[in-house]
């Protein structure tokens, strides 16, 4: 049966279950996913696991367990990460040569579950989720009453500022976004080469996180249709606001991830940045002479009471058509869950990693091998651990985001136009994989 009836046929079910995703896959409730059959290997005779991953210390993760596994060998190949290395594993599930295990970023994985590109991890792997993730992350891998994936990492945005210029000029760290803008008031009157932050375009996730934390739900279902709202009032609010920022030359229309970023926060002509927990390790690395200087706050809100959205974030999945899932399920149960394996992962890295682990028993061990002395003392992992608790249950992603991501990308440092623009390339992706919409 085509992809998009099956699609069509699991959306029958209702907004909370996002059956879609079940039926979508290929999955039913007898699937031979992780059955008593599948071999499991043997010190003899191990299982091959191939490992595909884009992310940092993958190789020497994979290493370490395959030093104390003498029933499954991991074989790891380095990938590209973010649309490139979609489209490649894409096309390794079509062609028949996908590997067993590969990470991928939770805003794709409904739209790779729904064109049926992932294995049903419900037996092998649900449990696990149920067990030892938080919730806010268990949302975003079970889906359709089945588990996708294993989360990796919980990635809150938190407030990174510049404890440096708040104090000269006798500003405190906002706790609103009102408190916000009159800090960026503040610091620009005392010093007109100061901006609050640089929010130019160039990852839409941000926009993304900061709308989410305002309570907007950009994806659902009703009935057998989805529901795509990216540009609802709680996103335009957030859009306005950074629109007026960016307007009233406040916030710098500098693009992330660009040169122009990185010399306007190591000069000091902005003041804040809006991060992940992931961001604390990047300081380190990009900023070393501007120790002690950088602090972390949790992000301002709108009402004053603690919420935050996520920026990113990690999980493990099994492409569709892999042999070994019980032997990739205890593969990605040990990266996700034991401390060896984030020990290995961050032990083999040049430069330092504050990637939160989903899993709490991990982030003990990560915080161990973390050199807080950059943040005069404060602890990254126990301010993330924190924020992560206060992210703000619900969201989903949907069936078309890359399209979504690309549309918004090309917006600029509009941000309501990213939010038109986002809405309209969703509901044209929806229609054209055949899927029903709302409206």
């Amino acid at each position: 049966m085509p992809s998009s009836r099956l699609s069509r046929l699991a959306l029958t079910a209702s907004v909370a279950s996002l059956a879609v995703l079940a039926t979508a896959c290929g999955g039913t409730a007898g699937s031979e996913s992780g059955s008593a059959a599948e071999p499991v290997g043997s010190a003899d005779q191990p299982v091959t696991l191939t490992y595909w991953s884009s992310s940092a210390g993958a190789q020497q993760t994979a290493d370490a367990f395959n030093k104390t596994h003498k029933n499954i060998r991991v074989t790891f190949s380095a990938v590209p990460g973010g649309p490139d290395g979609a489209a490649k594993l894409s096309n390794a599930v079509k062609g028949g040569n996908a590997p067993d295990v590969a990470t991928m970023d939770y805003s794709s994985l409904p739209e790779f579950a729904s064109g049926g590109n992932l294995e049903d991890l419900s037996a092998t792997s649900g449990k696990l989720v149920a067990e030892k993730f938080p919730k806010a992350v268990q949302s975003l891998v079970s889906l359709g009453g089945r588990t996708w994936a294993v989360p990796f990492d919980v990635t809150p945005l938190e407030l990174f500022y510049r404890k440096d210029i708040f104090e000269k000029h006798g500003v405190a760290v906002p706790t609103t976004w009102e408190e916000y803008k009159q800090a960026a008031e503040k610091l620009n009157k005392a010093d007109p080469s100061v901006r609050i932050t640089n929010f130019g375009g160039g990852d839409p996730a941000v926009l993304a996180g900061l709308s989410w934390q305002a309570g907007a739900q950009w994806y659902g279902t009703e009935g057998d249709k989805w529901k795509v709202a990216i540009d609802d009032p709680a996103s335009r609010k957030v859009a306005s606001y950074w629109n007026g920022l960016l307007t009233s030359g406040l916030a710098s229309k500098t693009p992330l991830w660009g040169e122009g970023e990185a010399k306007e926060r190591s000069s000091g002509q902005v003041a804040t940045v809006i991060g992940a927990a992931w961001t604390a390790g990047t300081f380190l690395a990009s900023y070393p002479d501007l120790t002690g200087k950088w602090g972390i706050a949790p992000l301002p809100t709108w009402d004053g009471k603690p919420a935050t959205g996520m920026y990113g974030g990690t999980s493990y999945i099994v492409p569709k058509g892999s042999k070994h899932t019980k032997a990739a399920a205890e593969f990605i149960a040990w990266v996700t869950t034991d401390p060896e394996a984030v020990k290995a992962r961050l032990s083999s890295l040049k430069a330092p990693s504050s990637a939160l682990p989903a899993n709490p028993e991990m982030r003990v061990a990560a915080a161990k091998l973390f050199d807080a002395s950059y943040f005069a003392g404060q602890d990254p992992y126990a301010l993330a651990g924190a924020a992560a608790d206060t992210i703000v249950p619900g969201w989903t992603w949907g069936p078309t985001h890359l399209q979504v991501n690309a549309a918004q990308n090309a917006a600029g440092a509009d941000q309501l136009k990213a939010l038109s623009e986002g809405q309209a390339a969703a509901e044209k992706a929806i229609k054209d994989r055949g899927l029903g919409l709302v409206g």
